[in-house]
């Protein structure tokens, strides 16, 4: 590929492999999943397996697309070509915004954990840290990208799995040196039953652990950037079952079987660290440290690297600056990453200059984005099933089950969640719908007045041969 012609195929199978693995294992499963479990006690399983099915059946859908037509835009370029040039701009820089306000959020969250390590360093001095290597890492090529995101993403897979599996064997009561005894699957019923709070809280439940789900469908993005769009896109949708099974049901039903749901520990000391105690593994406060570092450092590295994608995307379709769309002679779109990370560091002042006003309403109006972004897969591609058929039906080697019927399932369950949402003020969630609602809206007021001003334009007149002059 030529220099600045395009993003070039850097990522290798492995990079894509991990990053699919990866990206579902946000640092919300271990920081959130406690006010989880607190709200539904052990019926939380069943809100992780109801939202662990909307994401299986959203990436399906996205992957049927993409598997068609690979590209870096990913779902925002589908809503550009199956509903229309204003959804894709609305979904496209919506997404970005969520992204980079992700960026603030994690680069917050890894400094504190730094700081409590080396308190010479403040604070904010972290998150600068953080955020400056990181954002050279994407700078140097995506192959850098892919290379730290596969040993982050790494150490998260391994270490959940070996919680998985220590927690299970003392579980059984077969993990040698150890006397776990609180643990057993009779904690899944055993204090107040499976739903101590009644089913309404497994709702509740759904509202608190379906943003922790956010990221999965960074893998389809990443795929127009690796050797075979195509296979990868097919092996990351197809693999995403088990990932949400093993890493999001599979811990979370060690934790509430290894203790009782409403054991003091796992309010103060958070599930994850709470359970490797009660097993009394030593210095686990400081292993769940590392592995929720590990996590935020690959959640902000895969935050920068799919924001100033979708940047690109939208560089490249007419609906942000055109020099979002240049890259440099290694294929990295140096622009679109720089401001991504602008913004980002801006929201990182913001969290410390006036965390209560500013920065909680750019967390709040981002908060129902994952949502929005869903829904709109969902709409694309009843869509865009009908266009591939009827342009290249070859390329259908991935399908959605049960189309249309599932897809429109699908859809009102994402409405009937947004719905739920706006009737709870505990967990701020109707908040958080009516902020987001208005940035939306926002976005989408621009995306219509732009797309019937370039409407109005007239079209340039083309010069026809009786009008040109030969100067001899």
């Amino acid at each position: 590929m030529t220099p600045g012609s395009g993003l070039q195929a850097g990522l290798k199978n492995r990079h894509l492999s991990m990053i699919a693995i990866g990206g579902v294992i946000g640092a919300g499963l271990f920081v959130g999943s406690s006010t989880g479990i607190a709200t539904a006690g052990p019926g939380i399983l069943l809100s992780y397996a109801l939202v662990g099915t909307l994401v299986v059946l959203v990436m399906r859908m996205l992957g049927e697309m993409s598997a068609a037509n690979p590209t870096s835009g990913s779902f925002s370029a589908h809503a550009d070509r199956a509903l229309g040039r204003w959804a894709g701009f609305s979904i496209g820089w919506l997404y970005w915004f969520f992204w980079v306000v992700v960026l603030a959020v994690e680069a917050t969250a890894g400094a504190k954990i730094l700081e409590g390590w080396v308190p010479a360093v403040p604070q904010w001095g972290w998150a600068l840290i953080v955020m400056i290597v990181l954002t050279a890492t994407n700078l140097v090529s995506v192959g850098s990208y892919g290379e730290f995101e596969f040993w982050f993403a790494g150490i998260k897979v391994v270490a959940i799995g070996a919680f998985v599996v220590i927690g299970l064997l003392a579980v059984f009561g077969v993990l040698p040196g150890v006397d776990a005894d609180k643990a057993s699957f009779g904690n899944l019923t055993s204090h107040g039953g499976f739903l101590p709070h009644g089913p309404g809280a497994i709702l509740t439940g759904v509202l608190l652990v379906v943003f922790s789900f956010m990221g999965s469908e960074i893998a389809t993005l990443a795929a127009g950037e690796s050797e075979n769009p195509q296979q990868a896109v097919t092996k990351s949708t197809n693999s995403i079952i088990w990932r949400i099974g093993v890493f999001y049901l599979g811990s979370i039903l060690v934790v509430v079987s290894l203790l009782p749901w409403d054991d003091a520990s796992i309010a103060k000391d958070g599930s994850y660290v709470a359970a490797l105690n009660s097993l009394g593994i030593a210095h686990a406060g400081e292993i769940m440290n590392v592995i929720v570092l590990t996590s935020v450092l690959s959640c902000l590295n895969s935050g920068l690297y799919t924001a100033s994608r979708m940047a690109f995307s939208l560089g490249e379709r007419g609906d942000a600056p055109k020099a979002f769309a240049r890259v440099n002679s290694r294929g990295v779109p140096r622009t679109a990453i720089l401001a991504s990370v602008v913004f980002g560091f801006v929201a990182v002042f913001f969290n410390y200059l006036s965390p209560d006003t500013i920065f909680l309403f750019l967390v709040n109006s981002s908060g129902a984005v994952a949502l929005f972004v869903w829904l709109v897969i969902c709409f694309s591609q009843l869509r865009m099933r009908k266009i591939i058929q009827r342009e290249a039906p070859e390329k259908l080697v991935v399908k959605m089950w049960l189309y249309p019927y599932l897809t429109w399932a699908t859809a009102a369950l994402i409405v009937g969640v947004l719905v739920y949402m706006l009737f709870d003020t505990e967990h701020d969630g109707r908040q958080t719908v009516l902020l987001s609602l208005l940035v939306a809206a926002i976005v989408l007021v621009i995306a219509v007045v732009r797309q019937r001003l370039a409407a109005a334009r007239p079209a340039p007149v083309a010069e026809s041969p009786a009008d040109k002059v030969t100067i001899g």
